[in-house]
């Protein structure tokens, strides 16, 4: 278990601002409520390891962490790189993936990323709001960083399987997003996240990032066979299995 307090950069740099209320996209009838650092222009792959620490998040170039007045349900979720030990299944998709070839490049816009991100929303989120961005939608969710980022690319025999957008800071790699092809009986998901804690590992980051949990969310279930994780419940991070279940419940 650890606590971090917050560092004091970000009380000298940043102030928080409260959105007004917005549909959940997580929670079906649920309003919600986040906070935003300002000035956005402030925040670099410094400051933001120690946002990070403090359950913050990037969408494009505004970071932010949820703030419901009636719902706790969002946990922010981290893995310890060096205690992480894969199981039979992700094994399974190490061997199965093991023949993909990547590059790290620069977040810049693509026709190709772009027709593999609307397939991938098709057939995972139809209906979901996100089926129908625009080149400019996507530009502005994934391609705007302040941060230092980096797309890789996932090819098998030259063809674009996997796209993943990750936030590099000292200690820690933020898993943005994944998008992948529906190839079926295909692991690309997990082989992606098990690609990054790897990562993280060789480059001796402490943490790889996997952003929100949502026990009541069936499309964040894949994220808890990632173990060990931690959760950040009360302003502390702790393992999982450290933490009392009327506690964690009674957040929701």
């Amino acid at each position: 278990m650890s606590d971090h307090s917050p560092h004091p950069m970000q009380q000298h740099l940043f102030q928080l601002r409260s959105t007004a209320s917005y549909a959940c996209g997580y929670l079906p009838g649920q309003e919600a409520r986040s906070q935003v650092v300002v000035p956005i222009q402030k925040v670099d792959s410094c400051n933001y390891d120690a946002l990070l620490e403090q359950g913050f998040r990037r969408s494009g170039v505004t970071t932010y962490r949820t703030a419901c007045h009636d719902c706790q349900a969002c946990v922010p979720m981290r893995i310890p790189v060096q205690a992480f030990r894969p199981d039979r299944s992700q094994r399974r998709a190490l061997r199965q993936h093991g023949d993909l070839t990547t590059r790290l490049l620069p977040l810049d816009y693509t026709d190709e990323h772009y027709a593999l991100y609307c397939r991938y929303q098709r057939v995972r989120h139809n209906g979901g709001g996100m089926d129908d961005n625009t080149p400019e939608d996507y530009n502005n969710f994934l391609l705007e960083s302040p941060l230092e980022s980096m797309l890789v690319e996932f090819r098998l025999d030259g063809v674009l399987k996997i796209v993943s957008i990750i936030d590099v800071t000292p200690h820690a790699l933020s898993a943005v997003y994944t998008f992948y092809a529906d190839d079926a009986g295909a692991s690309y998901g997990t082989y992606a996240i098990l690609w990054q804690i790897e990562l993280a590992r060789r480059t001796r980051r402490r943490y790889v990032y996997l952003g929100y949990w949502i026990e009541q969310s069936d499309k964040m279930r894949y994220k808890i066979r990632y173990r060990p994780f931690e959760l950040r419940i009360d302003e502390r991070w702790m393992r999982y299995e450290n933490c009392k279940t009327p506690l964690f419940q009674s957040r929701a």
